[in-house]
């Protein structure tokens, strides 16, 4: 063989995997002669140790190998040693790091360590459940289920009512379920309910997962581990609750027979309207017992566990505002209940035939008031309810609260709600007969709210005739207008922000501004075209112009804003409201107590002036009591202290807000006493006490107002009509032409009579306090057309009025304003007259008297006139339209109320 072809010589010993070989095979093959013959070195023929390329790999060869490779052929001194490795070498109880592994891999856990720990954990936390399972005890549904009453208290701490809820509970034994009930709610809560050990893992590995990201905590949950919750557990989404509720559920489910837990679930369940348990329920939406539910009502029924706020299609507002309306939960309810019904069929607990009758959603019935709720309890319950359910901050919900247990400590007056009562039964009994007048006296309803003006305590309401018979709040907003009571904020307004200047543009206007006096001068004559404050035509999206008329159609001229008040005038206040800006008139009210939700009317129109919104009589009173303490606005509540097993969980808290200044509010105040004492307000003069107060009736004469206080009560009367079938969506207000057997209602009627008669009883034997005596306030301004006066005779002439031009008022006269004593008094409507040629007021065919029919101020002319006038009456412009306010109002953006 040429020398090319042959194969380099191996080096010595092979290498390295030549030394791994020889380390892995037993010695007795390693000391085989033939072997030897061919592989061994020169050196190794002499006794030599083989070469494994340097002492790093003999000592590892020797790590695998031991001191047996070279068998009986090693001297004393190499069986020595490979004895010692042989004994180094021993496995170890757990193996880690690992032994004869190198680099990363010693630290890698082999397979069998790790199935090793695992197993232990495993048995470990086996160990510690069936611990904790050992020492569960199933909780007795019958004590820990059985709801207690809610106390609800009077002012004075002598208790209300006891109740814990609109029904009582009454559980029911497993044979009085019906079938269809527990189908229902197995179908929908838990299909493997009659099969399954208590818990679903799949549905618990779920709810923990969702918990771990923040995500929905909602579902996953089997009947038995509800029935535990509602009858044991808190409704916190916890984790330790979730522990508790596995290890509980599993006791239960293995101690706890599948009827019982069924009949324990389905009567502590909660299904809203303050009932707890099936019986409940079957009476508060259905009126019936629970073993006479069809199988489409008990559908509906287990529709309600998944959250009655939200599927209760009466609508829960006081919960949800957004989510929980009638129209929202009433969609969700038939959802679901057709789901509930299809599920059925689908797992065979209900047959296709039976499930074909079933098309037409079961309606259950109006919420209603358990019969110890009636009368005025009822109202005064519901109230105190949505207060501390909307101001608690303990998280306490309407689902705990309907359990019981809670003491509530109200701020109502029993002996002022019973007078408002008695003076609104005694106008009723004694006017109203639907008997008699079926077309006008049928579906009339009264509203009042009184409210203690120095902390904002609600003392007293009236929500109508029986709380278990007419389930509106009339106390709360029912979208009545409220007509002329909407004025003084106007006025505030005006005095508070300032009369804009026309002579500037809009960006410069709104920064000059003069405050205005109550002693200004406005055009108060019917059908006046309203113009913008810088003396354009005001004109609607269709171009049409604003006429605005007063009550009666009456002329008064050129006439202060005092009197105007004084009067009930409307053109004056509406061309007023645009001078200022009909968004501070808004903010005026607003900082006055009003809310700016959807019973505010658009403020962007003039008859926003006039009272197109239609707030509560609990905000009105709360709002005119900022007028009788100086400008301070206090928060109406109804709810002073709640106890819970003994501890106090809410404490209202009184904040006063500054909304006027005080010189400001004090004037607002004269002005309104002023309506008391000489003008549309005279029947609410208490003998001996100031009162102030201001009248209201709007468009259509379809409410009617008096809103007025003395310095430490304030009190909102409403008069109305309207369908009272709550079926019925979007009812209409109706008329009050004929009503009574008055010709028309008016806020100076029978609103004005009961304000009295109920605060002449309410004021009885307190303090006699008068109101502040305001100071001079604003500049006397001239608005809508009245011009200054010509010079006159007088005992103090103003040079600067003479120079005044006629065809533009005057935004600040030329000249300090007159006071009261340096010319007419406002109310010196003679004098007046006589200063304006006799015309400010009333028509070329004399004066009309403008004051109510149980005693005005007579405002014609010197000579006389036909006394044709009414206080005040329906207040339409010349377009029609329509308003904010719920109902068909006539009067549209261009109609507004006295």
């Amino acid at each position: 063989m040429s020398e090319h072809r042959r194969k380099a010589p191996q080096p010595q010993g092979g290498g390295r995997a030549a030394a791994r070989r020889a380390a892995q095979q037993p010695a007795g093959r390693r000391a085989d002669p033939s072997r030897r013959a061919t592989s061994a070195s020169p050196s190794e023929a002499h006794g030599e140790e083989p070469s494994y390329g340097g002492r790093a790999e003999a000592r590892r060869a020797a790590q695998r190998g031991g001191g047996r490779r070279r068998g009986g052929g090693d001297s004393s001194g190499h069986e020595g040693r490979g004895r010692a490795r042989e004994g180094s070498g021993r496995k170890r109880f757990i193996d880690y790091p690992r032994t004869g592994k190198h680099g990363f891999r010693r630290w890698v856990p082999s397979w069998k360590l790790v199935s090793g720990l695992c197993l232990g954990f495993l048995g470990l936390m086996m160990g510690v459940a069936g611990i904790a399972y050992a020492l569960v005890v199933p909780p007795e549904v019958k004590d820990l289920a059985t709801a207690q009453n809610n106390v609800y208290y009077w002012a004075d701490d002598k208790q209300m009512v006891a109740t814990g809820g609109s029904v009582n509970r009454q559980s029911i034994e497993y044979a009085h379920i019906p079938k269809a009930m527990r189908d229902a709610v197995i179908s929908a809560e838990n299909k493997s309910f009659e099969t399954d050990r208590g818990i679903d893992p799949m549905g618990i590995a779920r709810a923990f997962y969702n918990m771990a990201r923040g995500g929905d905590t909602q579902g996953g949950s089997t009947i038995t581990q509800q029935y535990v919750k509602n009858s044991m557990l808190t409704q916190d989404q916890t984790l330790s609750r979730k522990f508790k509720e596995l290890f509980i559920t599993l006791k239960v489910g293995e101690t706890v027979g599948k009827k019982e837990v069924m009949e324990g679930y389905l009567n502590v369940s909660y299904y809203g309207r303050g009932a707890s348990g099936l019986q409940a329920a079957a009476r508060a939406y259905y009126d019936k017992d629970a073993t006479e539910l069809n199988p489409s009502e008990c559908a509906f029924l287990a529709t309600l566990l998944k959250g009655a706020s939200y599927y209760d299609p009466a609508g829960a507002p006081e919960v949800d505002p957004v989510k929980a309306t009638k129209e929202q939960n009433t969609k969700r309810a038939k959802a679901r209940w057709k789901w509930i019904l299809d599920e059925e069929v689908k797992d065979g607990r209900l047959s296709a035939a039976e499930r074909a009758k079933y098309t037409d959603f079961p309606d259950p019935i109006p919420p209603r008031k358990d019969a110890k709720l009636g009368g005025q309890t009822g109202y005064l319950v519901d109230l105190a309810t949505k207060y501390f359910l909307a101001h608690n901050k303990a998280g306490v919900t309407e689902k705990e609260l309907a359990r019981g247990g809670y003491e509530i400590h109200t701020t109502f007056d029993e002996d002022k709600v019973n007078a408002l009562e008695a003076s609104i039964k005694e106008v009723y009994a004694a006017k109203i007969d639907p008997g008699k007048r079926p077309d006008k006296d049928t579906h009339v309803e009264f509203g009042g709210a009184s409210v203690d003006t120095k902390t904002g305590a609600i003392v007293a309401t009236y929500g109508g005739q029986d709380a278990t018979q007419h389930y509106t709040n009339n106390a709360d907003a029912t979208g009545a207008q409220v007509g002329s009571t909407f004025k003084p904020f106007v006025l505030a307004a005006a005095m508070q922000y300032g009369k804009r200047n026309p002579e500037l543009g809009p960006d410069q206007g709104e920064s000059e501004r003069t405050p205005v006096s109550p002693q200004s001068i406005y055009n108060g004559d019917n059908k006046l075209k309203i113009n913008q404050y810088n003396g354009a035509v005001w004109q609607n999206e269709d171009g049409k112009e604003w006429l605005q008329t007063n009550d009666g159609d009456t002329d008064y001229g050129d006439i202060s804003l005092r009197y105007a008040m004084q009067e009930s005038a409307n053109s004056p206040y509406v061309q007023l409201g645009m001078d200022v800006g009909t968004d501070k008139v808004k903010d005026a009210a607003l900082a006055a107590g009003l809310r700016d939700d959807r019973y505010m009317a658009d403020a962007s129109v003039p008859s926003f002036s006039i009272g197109t919104s239609s707030p509560s009589a609990i905000r009105m009173a709360g709002s005119y009591a900022t007028f009788a303490t100086s400008g301070k606005q206090r928060e109406p509540f109804s709810v002073t202290e709640v106890k819970h097993k003994g501890d106090v969980i809410f404490r209202h808290e009184t904040k006063t807000e500054p909304a006027f200044p005080s010189i400001v509010a004090d004037n607002v105040t004269d002005v309104l006493k002023n309506v008391v004492e000489n003008g549309t307000g005279t029947p609410a003069q208490i003998p001996g006490r100031d009162v102030a107060g201001k009248t209201g009736t709007t468009d259509g004469n379809k409410s009617a107002w008096f809103v007025g206080y003395t310095p430490q009560l304030s009190t909102a009367v409403s008069m109305f009509r309207m369908d009272d079938d709550e079926k019925v969506k979007n009812r209409e207000f109706l008329e009050m032409y004929g009503t009574g057997g008055e010709k028309s209602i008016h806020g100076a009627s029978f609103p004005a009579q009961i304000w009295h008669d109920y605060m002449t009883e309410a004021v009885k034997g307190t303090k006699v306090v008068r109101f502040p005596k305001p100071e001079p306030y604003g500049e006397t301004l001239f608005g809508g057309g009245a011009t200054s006066p010509s010079p006159t005779p007088s005992p103090t002439p103003s040079p600067s009025e003479s120079s005044e031009e006629p065809e533009t008022p005057s935004p600040t006269p030329s000249s300090p304003s007159p006071s009261p004593s340096e010319t007419c008094q406002p109310l010196d409507w003679e004098c007046r007259n006589n200063q304006n040629g006799g015309n400010s007021n009333g028509n070329s065919q004399g004066g009309t008297t403008d004051g109510s029919s149980d005693g005005g101020t007579d405002a014609g002319s010197t000579d006389g006139g036909t006394d044709t006038g009414t206080t005040e009456g329906t207040d339409e412009g010349t377009d029609q339209g329509t308003t904010e306010g719920e109902g068909n109002d006539r009067g549209g953006i261009f109609g507004g109320g006295t």
